[in-house]
């Protein structure tokens, strides 16, 4: 039998023997979940293990640049065939700044009236900050403050500004 005409782009390398990410990280993303962190880790550690990290987050230093830029060259086939497989890194951190608009939006909307007890509605502030901190739009301790008085309801409010009090002389 014969080999192929190309055969640098029949060599074995361990990302093109994965079939199903999901055995490999058993995360699922979706917009409710709040686990970006979490599956971004497990990604990197498993991209590491597949030898394709340099494809996602490239070299900085010199020498490593000097590496990277060699082994892309030597190989060109397989380098494509990799970065193909890594794909979908690309498509989850284009998406990180609409799920950050999408998070923010219901940050801003939610108000206690929408929730059956103030421990609910500062549980849904503190996950929705969690999971804006998970793409990057941190939520400080001052603004979940503010946040969370703004929301409250009318039964909350300190003062009736509005309202004139009687002189009690």
């Amino acid at each position: 039998m014969s080999e192929p005409s190309n055969s640098k782009t029949s060599k074995f390398h361990p990302a093109l023997s994965v079939t199903n990410v999901k055995t490999l990280i058993p995360i699922m993303l979706d917009l409710e979940s709040g686990q970006h962190h979490s599956w971004a880790a497990l990604f990197k550690v498993q991209a590491r293990v597949h030898d394709v990290l340099e494809h996602i987050i490239p070299p900085t230093e010199e020498k490593a640049i000097a590496a990277y830029e060699k082994a892309k060259a030597d190989d060109l086939p397989l380098w494509k065939r990799l970065d193909a497989v890594v794909f979908v890194a690309d498509l989850f951190q284009d998406n990180k700044n609409s799920r950050a608009m999408y998070l923010n939006k219901e940050f801003t909307n939610t108000s206690l009236a929408d929730f059956s007890t103030t421990t609910a509605y500062c549980n849904r502030l503190k996950s929705l900050a969690d999971q804006l901190a998970n793409v990057g739009a941190l939520v400080n301790e001052h603004g979940m403050v503010l946040k969370m008085l703004q929301g409250l309801t009318e039964q909350f409010q300190f003062c009736h500004c509005d309202s004139k009090q009687e002189d009690p002389t």
